[in-house]
């Protein structure tokens, strides 16, 4: 009896202890699915597009002077993301830029879950605001099948970012992978998440 005493009481913290889902995570729950079955007649929730993936690939071209910019470049990536972003290599040799295939050239970064969730929020309401002149995102940037990337100019948008020390301006692209059938369905429900698309 004792121990089953101790074992009821050791499980109920762990229960107490489960972390609240991400804010945007909540917001598409209860709010994108009930407007996007309305929208399109869906008649499951399961049919619903959701977001599956964020990307985001960081060229940098100046790596083959200067090894040490990539690695620079890592460790702003994996500041912005929250997770340790991987350096990627060239697949294939450019003469007239003095690449050859196998060069480190780029870093990327693939989230999903709780932390895709959270850099969509950071992204939407903190970044996207502090780019200069901004009026909204593109909404032609989609690839025909449900998933579209973001171009940014420059990582300095990202609070995470310390402009001290950043030695270049590095851009980047943040691509949204979503399970949505066409465009039409992915820009409604990025739109429904808070994506600022310009009118």
């Amino acid at each position: 009896m004792a121990t089953a005493k101790s074992g009821a009481k050791s499980s109920a913290p762990i229960t107490e202890a489960r972390e609240k889902p991400p804010r945007i995570k909540i917001r598409y729950i209860e709010e994108a699915v009930p407007k996007l079955k309305k929208e399109f007649g869906y008649t499951s929730a399961m049919q619903v597009p959701r977001l599956e993936k964020i990307v985001i690939n960081m060229g940098v071209g100046d790596a083959i002077q200067n090894i040490k910019i990539l690695d620079g470049a890592v460790e702003e990536l994996s500041a912005i993301s929250g997770q340790k972003a991987v350096i990627k290599k060239a697949k294939k040799s450019v003469a007239q830029f003095k690449l050859r295939a196998g060069m480190p050239i780029a870093c990327m970064v693939t989230l999903r879950g709780p932390r895709m969730w959270e850099f969509f929020d950071r992204l939407v309401t903190l970044s996207l605001p502090r780019v200069r002149d901004f009026r909204g995102v593109p909404s032609k940037s989609f690839d025909g099948r449900g998933n579209y990337t973001l171009g940014l100019r420059d990582q300095l948008v990202f609070q995470e970012i310390d402009y001290s020390k950043v030695e270049k301006i590095k851009g980047m692209n943040v691509t949204f992978v979503t399970t949505a059938r066409n465009d039409a369905e992915a820009r409604s429900l990025l739109s429904h998440l808070g994506m600022p698309f310009r009118k």
